[in-house]
């Protein structure tokens, strides 16, 4: 029982069973796997937001600016589509990945190259890229009727029981997990978080890896835009509202320390769908979204307090083992 409170991955992954099964007895097909493909669904943008919040997180950093790239971009592959509907979906999806790394690469040079705190610089860019959307709209709609079908439908079309958009969401995941575990960037980032001095003195880059963070997580953060205003078949300025707060909420109940350096894929996966779980179950048990916003905030703090607390202790473990070895020491001498 104590190993298993230690593993915050598979812990959570039973509250959320837990969750489905007793929200299935106030809503009978609540457990139905063709439900749960939908909250997956329903989820999928979440996970590929939550993803590139992590890696910034990892790096010690946040980017509270991912919703406002995200509009910025739908926004501006949506006018471009309105305007040339005959342009290749592919070059639109290309397009929208390269507007949102470009928007993360300014958050990753002001945090590199002027050593502005992260927090501040996406603070200012959330609403410089706010207006920009304005600006760029003229704060009108881009409607379904102005959209083509192709670029509307394709995150819809199923594949083996499943709208496309899931295994985009699937594809991330495996490509996230990839570049963590297993290419130098991942374990600079681990690093530049864990311990930035310690990173330094290896010859890690601890700047270039913050930079590249953020460009990772401005290219997710476009390539959402796109499915975003494709799949609800709008396209205007508020889009996304708030939706940072809950890629870093997804992170956090995931496991990620906000002090960067620890945390796994497969926990941000989970802390987003807890999130998916708990918007989509909500509203069907009759609770209001006044006291869905308090449920949710108190998830998150719990969530930090449960972080803090197993850093803490972790901490007082490794001091104490080494005040225990040194007493030993001076008695064997």
């Amino acid at each position: 029982m104590q190993r298993l409170f230690k593993n915050r991955e598979l812990l959570l992954g039973l509250i959320i069973v837990a969750m489905i099964l007793g929200f299935s007895t106030r809503a009978p097909n609540f457990a139905a796997p063709g439900n749960l493909a939908t909250i997956f669904n329903d989820t999928s943008i979440l996970i590929i937001l939550a993803l590139g919040q992590m890696t910034v997180i990892l790096t010690k950093s946040i980017d509270l600016s991912v919703a406002a790239n995200l509009a910025f971009t739908g926004m501006a592959v949506a006018m471009t589509d309105a305007a040339f509907p005959g342009m290749p979906l592919a070059v639109l999806i290309v397009m929208a990945i390269s507007i949102g790394a470009l928007l993360g690469s300014i958050n990753g040079f002001l945090v590199w190259a002027l050593q502005i705190p992260p927090i501040v610089v996406t603070l200012g860019t959330l609403t410089i890229y706010r207006g920009m959307a304005f600006v760029l709209s003229g704060g009108s709609w881009v409607n379904a009727h102005q959209m083509s079908p192709t670029f509307l439908n394709f995150p819809r079309i199923s594949v083996l029981g499943m709208p496309i958009l899931s295994w985009v969401a699937i594809a991330i995941v495996l490509a996230i997990w990839f570049v963590l575990t297993r290419t130098p960037f991942g374990r600079s980032a681990y690093a530049t978080g864990g311990n930035p001095t310690a990173a330094i003195y290896a010859g890690i880059d601890v700047g270039r890896a913050r930079f590249l963070a953020f460009v990772l997580s401005g290219g997710l953060a476009g390539l959402s835009g796109y499915l975003w205003v494709s799949r609800y078949a709008v396209a205007y300025v508020d889009i996304a509202a708030g939706f940072e707060l809950d890629s870093v909420a997804a992170c956090v109940i995931g496991g990620i320390s906000i002090a960067g350096g620890i945390g796994s894929v497969i926990g941000t996966v989970l802390g987003a769908l807890f999130l998916g779980v708990i918007k989509n179950a909500l509203p069907v048990i009759g609770i209001s979204p006044f006291a869905q916003m308090a449920i949710s905030g108190v998830v998150i703090v719990l969530a930090v307090v449960f972080n803090a607390r197993a850093e803490r202790k972790k901490g007082r473990i490794i001091l104490r083992d080494r005040a225990a070895k040194d007493k030993t020491n001076e008695v064997t001498a």
